[in-house]
């Protein structure tokens, strides 16, 4: 079945595209990195992955990125979490396994902690959670930092981007109120964590922590010692692949 490509009208009049194939349950919806979209290689992966499996599948572009409505400026770790949990409600059916990426990882885990009755898994790939304050907040000077509160926002470079990102101090602030690292995050459906041990934006003893403080006894985390931080070489997308097909098949068992 080809992927329907459409939008989804939010009561606050925000448009959140999205790709999304119908098929068995538990189906895949896949959560995009910062100033990234839902046509990246890894939600093509799952895609086909989910179209020869007959699964059903879900990707989207939170707001302000892709095809999207909104400045990406304007965009925030709440607002993308509103995002994720309006697709759930209105664009899946039965259970679902959430697959984050980097920022998504972040978006995911607030997601599955509003619908814990929708979320039957998670999967992280280098997940980000707290990353505005761990490491762009903290990791700044204090003329930096003062220059934030000053200005509003900060240029930093982008090793994926000619453009800059373009961080506000609005996220900064926004980002306090969705910490997640602070305690235990009482998610108990199984997860996995996928993180490359040569990620140079985010360090794999994030998804080590993260392990600690999820309260379910169904997690394990996956280091890949020559990944990088966006783990789409071919061998990463079969392993991506292959660790959710065998969470699949575990969360089937037990519906």
């Amino acid at each position: 079945m080809k992927p329907n490509a459409t939008t989804l009208q939010r009561p606050d009049g925000a448009v959140i595209a999205y790709d999304r194939v119908a098929g068995k349950a538990p189906g895949i919806f896949f959560l995009h990195g910062l100033r990234s979209d839902r046509k990246g290689s890894k939600a093509a992966a799952l895609m086909a992955y989910c179209q020869e499996s007959n699964l059903a599948f879900l990707s989207i572009d939170m707001y302000g990125h892709g095809e999207s409505s909104g400045d990406f400026r304007d965009g925030c770790i709440s607002q993308w979490t509103e995002d994720a949990v309006a697709a759930i409600d209105h664009l899946t059916e039965g259970p679902q396994i959430l697959v984050g990426s980097s920022m998504g990882g972040w978006v995911m885990l607030r997601a599955a902690l509003a619908r814990p009755h929708r979320v039957s898994g998670l999967v992280g790939i280098a997940a980000a959670p707290d990353f505005t304050e761990d490491l762009i907040w903290n990791t700044l000077s204090k003329e930096e930092q003062n220059e934030m509160k000053k200005e509003g926002f900060l240029e930093q470079p982008s090793d994926y981007d000619q453009e800059p990102y373009y961080i506000s101090y609005g996220l900064i602030e926004d980002g306090r109120d969705c910490l997640v690292m602070h305690d235990t995050i009482p998610i108990h459906s199984p997860v996995r964590l996928l993180h490359g041990q040569k990620d140079n934006d985010v360090p794999f003893s994030t998804s080590l922590a993260l392990a600690e403080i999820i309260t379910s006894s169904d997690v394990e985390t996956i280091l890949v010692k020559d990944g990088d931080h966006r783990l789409s070489q071919p061998d990463d997308l079969s392993r991506l692949v292959t660790i959710i097909e065998q969470l699949r098949m575990t969360i089937s068992a037990s519906l």
